[in-house]
């Protein structure tokens, strides 16, 4: 098709659709010269139209403009990188080859389950992630004993002092008959946030399950099985 045909479309935008990257990420690679349109290094700004070749660091981007997002049930034991972490496999090997150039959005470590996201949309994986659009997330949480009344309100109220910063979560009692299990909301996202910010209080947390993330659901989706979902 000709771009008579087929209106230009911004760079940047589809580069952060293809890397699963934000629009200024993308940026940064044109002003580096590390994308090329048609052979020729592509300056800020640039536009392209349907079948033109679009390289970065002199590798091919497929031209395909379908924005894909997956609601994914990690199970425990599974990381979520690309590479295998020792004998721990990654979500990838859970997953039809045909989302394998997807990225996830907010990750879960290996012995967290529950809700990821896994998209080729850089601006909504930007938007999902980054503290100053306060996505909410939910999980379950078990701990290996009994969380006492007067840390429950410390982490609630006052916050616990972790060493990037004070950490503070919204409990609420899975049962009237434990507690040790908790109903954890958060808007924040830093790394084990949860399992240190109960670390620190001298609890071990043995089951942290995400259940929901902005405005997606786990659902009924299985452990190890995901479910196409148009953007909210």
């Amino acid at each position: 098709m000709t771009s008579e045909s087929t209106p230009e479309e911004r760079l940047n935008k589809y580069l952060a659709l293809q890397l699963g990257s934000s629009r200024r990420e993308a940026d940064n690679l044109i002003e580096q010269g590390a994308v090329t349109i048609n052979g020729a290094v592509a300056t800020l700004g640039a536009r392209f139209s349907e079948g033109d070749a679009i390289a970065v660091h002199g590798k091919p981007l497929n031209t395909s403009r379908e924005l894909v997002y997956l609601l994914f049930n990690k199970p425990v034991g599974y990381v979520c990188s690309r590479r295998k972490q020792g004998d721990n496999d990654t979500i990838y090997t859970l997953l039809p080859s045909e989302f394998h150039n997807l990225k996830p959005v907010g990750r879960l470590d290996k012995d967290s389950s529950g809700l990821i996201m896994l998209t080729n949309d850089g601006d909504f994986a930007f938007q999902m992630t980054h503290p100053k659009f306060y996505k909410v997330k939910v999980y379950q949480v078990r701990l290996e004993k009994d969380l006492e009344p007067l840390h429950q309100q410390m982490i609630s109220d006052y916050g616990v002092e972790l060493e990037d910063g004070t950490s503070k979560l919204s409990l609420e009692r899975l049962s009237d008959t434990s507690r040790k299990g908790w109903q954890v909301t958060m808007s924040e996202g830093r790394n084990r946030q949860i399992r240190r910010t109960f670390g620190a209080l001298g609890y071990s947390v043995t089951k942290l399950h995400r259940t929901t993330f902005g405005n997606y659901s786990l659902g009924d989706i299985k452990p190890g099985e995901y479910k196409n979902v148009d953007m909210l």
